[in-house]
């Protein structure tokens, strides 16, 4: 049987593009500050076939400093607000309830966790009472300090004995395991060797049979292994390591080049179908 997660029949690789409505995010901060220009952003990501936007006004890059919730309502429910009058299916990227909470009512339909229901004491109770799809990232710290140090015994082993853990916390809450996607977290609290030692451990995923999310799109440790300094240069390092997480199980990649991404799956997905 066909997994379903947002009302998306998981049978194809869908795209999530990303519309970061902040000054300051590690690769596109600033592209999109302005309502009009998040709105035109998103509308684009759609026409170029994303499946999902994702909406986010606090940046989580390694080092970030986190904003008032008031800011980052103001800076993502106008957008959220006019993406869906466009037919848009709109995810919300926070860690924080109240803005959850004002992106729903705006009418996203998911919840994008980087804390995975954890950065806020209310959040676990907003999502259970909604009927929004809920992604649960893993993330070792926090934005401002997750990098300093990254330290796992057994990354693969921890970042998915975590997740299963929280699948366990959201359906005793009452959330339905088939509203439940999961996200490794690649970036987030992780060197290199710990992001490489997770993307080839990725298909120990597949026997928990929940929809599976990767953002690695423009990511820090694709400029380590290519040499890569500017982040809007590594696209083909993205789509490369996207590719891969098809190959593993993932369903739903995160990224920013839409366009490209959709070329790139859709020719691979073409090939696999082949009998």
């Amino acid at each position: 049987m066909t997994k379903v997660f947002a009302g998306f029949a998981l049978d194809r690789p869908l795209i999530m593009g990303i519309v970061n409505a902040t000054p300051d995010s590690f690769s596109d901060g600033g592209d999109a500050f302005s309502l009009d220009d998040a709105v035109e952003r998103g509308l684009n990501l759609m026409r170029d076939g994303a499946d999902i936007i994702d909406v986010g006004g606090e940046s989580t890059r390694p080092g970030a400093e986190p904003v008032s919730l008031d800011e980052e309502i103001r800076r993502t429910v106008p957008v959220i607000s006019r993406l869906c009058e466009a037919g848009a299916c709109v995810s919300i990227d926070t860690r924080h309830a109240l803005v959850m909470e004002a992106a729903l009512a705006a009418g996203a339909e998911i919840i994008n966790d980087v804390t995975a229901l954890t950065g806020d004491a209310r959040s676990l109770d907003v999502a259970a009472r909604s009927t929004a799809a809920i992604i649960l990232m893993h993330m070792q710290g926090t934005p401002g300090t997750m990098q300093t140090a990254p330290e796992y015994d057994d990354a693969p082993r921890e970042v998915l004995a975590y997740l299963t853990e929280r699948v366990q916390v959201c359906e005793a809450a009452g959330i339905e395991r088939s509203r439940l996607a999961l996200d490794p977290g690649i970036g987030f609290g992780k060197t290199t060797a710990h992001n490489l030692q997770i993307l080839k451990n990725l298909d120990a995923y597949r026997h928990l049979d929940m929809a599976m999310v990767l953002g690695v799109s423009r990511k820090r440790f694709i400029g380590e292994i290519s040499g890569e300094a500017v982040a809007k240069k590594r696209l083909a390092g993205s789509i490369a390591t996207a590719l891969w997480g098809i190959e593993q199980g993932v369903n739903i990649m995160r990224v920013h080049d839409v366009a490209e991404t959709k070329q790139a799956l859709d020719v691979y997905t073409a090939i696999a179908r082949v009998h």
